[in-house]
């Protein structure tokens, strides 16, 4: 073999040697991928839920955090030993039962054992002693019977061609031909609704009671009740919604089995729209065949202001609305990139956990100003959150040219920079919050109940399911009973005229105008 062919040989084993780096480079990237999928797909099998920074992992100075965060020490006491006696504080017992209904039973001697054994004299009450008990009424069914009488004259029966009739008032049925009461209504409903008990159980709780209620005739008035009446306080709460400057959106997956033209397995979804902190809570979920943008910009149609979001790009389309994005989503990723590291990585000083620490820090500062006024929030804001907002932007783009992309910490990067601007929203008004919790929160009760009854049969029982849950959350978070709220709507809403506005406003959940009953004892 000649110098030629020699060096031919030698230029292709280079070039082999190279290709093979290449691709043992590439088989090791996507190694470290599984290998980062298996450990948070178990973690998320297996581990905690909570995202909370453990204790065991290193705290990283950043910019002299100790010197920004702490807080002026309080002098320390002086040892001494101090004796006193303390003075027994009234017990959570009887702050429980305080809003309860109390029945007194009474145990007395006879008179003719009120003799002292001693030297029989009489005896006389000294003292008592108390022992008080929780009592549960199950429920029960009733028949209510509503006779209303009908008059006429005795003369004009007799003497006139004519007979004026007067019939007595009696308030309008909620379901007209049907047995079915105001207080049944909403009783079926918050069962379903507010409690995540499914119908089919409720029909083997009616029959153990001795009434037979088959679940279609509960469907048929949970559909009824919401609607024809609920329906009307979801369409104005959904006004007064659009007058708000500040909400929160999330959706969630839905099935529902009888969609026009649809297969019975395509999913759904439930889209969540609520208030911020400022005014009245109101809690709207609106049924939707899609995910596309084309629903909250149906849904939102004449709002202004903010809308804080997740990363979903189909509220990018919303016209005169600024997005308003959510740190904890930007948080579970460094957590989670933290969770994908081998165990023996993860209280180390590697790159996620200074990721990790730079979120901690806007989320510390978040809660020194819980109690500030908007304005206060505001300013401390510009002096302390931007500082670490800017520092960590940088540290971002320095790490996106060190990364895989579609490594976990590559995507937390990735995905911090794609939302950069929404995520900084939240400087421009103090009433605006760093994450979109507040609407998780108010979508994990319908997920929870979802997993009792796992779907819908039809589209019309999906909306009744939206309305119901929006007036059942809503209730809630204005401190009121949802099973009176309902039976106190049940029995108003036939009785009104359905297009005064007025009228409404007086059975919302924020309205004075409620009994006291519909409040919840706290």
């Amino acid at each position: 073999m000649n110098i030629e062919e020699l060096q031919s040989r030698c230029l292709q084993l280079e070039e082999q040697c190279r290709w093979l780096e290449q691709q043992n480079a590439e088989l090791t990237a996507k190694l470290n991928w599984f290998m980062e999928q298996l450990r948070l797909s178990k973690h998320r099998q297996f581990g905690v839920s909570s995202e909370r920074t453990a204790s065991g992992y290193q705290q990283l100075s950043l910019f002299n955090e100790a010197e920004v965060e702490a807080q002026p020490a309080s002098p320390e006491p002086a040892v001494e030993t101090i004796t006193y006696q303390r003075r027994k504080q009234r017990g959570r017992r009887e702050m429980v039962l305080d809003n309860l209904p109390v029945e007194t039973v009474e145990y007395r001697l006879p008179e003719e054992e009120r003799v002292c054994s001693c030297c029989g004299g009489p005896l006389h009450e000294m003292s008592t002693e108390v022992r008080q008990e929780l009592q549960i009424i199950p429920a029960q069914v009733k028949v209510v019977k509503h006779v209303r009488y009908v008059y006429s004259c005795r003369h004009c029966e007799r003497n006139e061609l004519t007979t004026p009739i007067v019939t007595a008032p009696m308030p309008a049925p909620v379901f007209p031909g049907s047995m079915v009461s105001p207080s049944l209504m909403a009783y079926i409903m918050n069962q379903k609704y507010g409690e995540g008990l499914p119908l089919y159980r409720q029909e083997q709780q009616f029959a153990h009671l001795g009434v037979e209620l088959s679940r279609q005739t509960l469907a048929n008035w949970v559909l009824y009740g919401a609607n024809n009446w609920l329906a009307l306080i979801y369409d104005r709460l959904h006004e007064h919604l659009l007058e708000r400057d500040i909400l929160h959106a999330d959706e969630t997956t839905l099935q529902v089995l009888r969609e026009p033209g649809r297969a019975a397995e395509t999913q759904s979804y439930l889209w969540l729209y609520r208030t911020g902190r400022d005014g009245p809570p109101i809690i709207l979920y609106d049924y939707q065949t899609t995910r596309a943008s084309k629903h909250p910009r149906r849904f939102l149609a004449g709002f202004k202001g903010y809308l804080h979001v997740d990363g979903y790009a189909g509220y990018n389309e919303l016209p005169d609305v600024t997005l308003v994005g959510c740190w904890a989503h930007a948080r579970r990723k460094f957590d989670e990139a933290l969770k994908a590291l081998p165990e023996d990585k993860r209280n180390k000083a590697v790159a996620a956990q200074v990721g990790l620490e730079f979120c901690n820090q806007l989320f510390a500062i978040e809660r020194d100003l819980k109690d500030a006024t908007p304005q206060e929030r505001y300013q401390a804001r510009q002096v302390r959150s931007r500082p670490v907002l800017d520092a960590f932007r940088a540290w971002l783009k320095t790490q996106k040219t060190q990364v895989l992309p579609k490594s976990s910490f590559g995507q937390a990067v990735n995905y911090c920079l794609s939302q950069w601007d929404k995520l900084i929203a939240f400087l421009q008004d103090g009433r605006l919050e760093l994450d979109n919790n507040r609407s998780e929160r108010s979508i994990k009760p319908f997920v929870i109940g979802r997993k009792n009854w796992l779907f819908a049969n039809t589209p019309r029982g999906a909306r009744a399911s939206a309305i119901t849950y929006s007036i059942i959350e809503t209730a809630k978070e204005n401190g009121l009973n949802p099973f009176q709220y309902l039976s106190y709507l049940f029995e108003k809403l036939p009785n009104l005229d359905p297009k005064d506005s007025n009228a409404l406003d007086q059975l919302l959940p924020w309205s004075n105008s409620l009994p006291h009953v519909c409040r919840a004892n706290k």
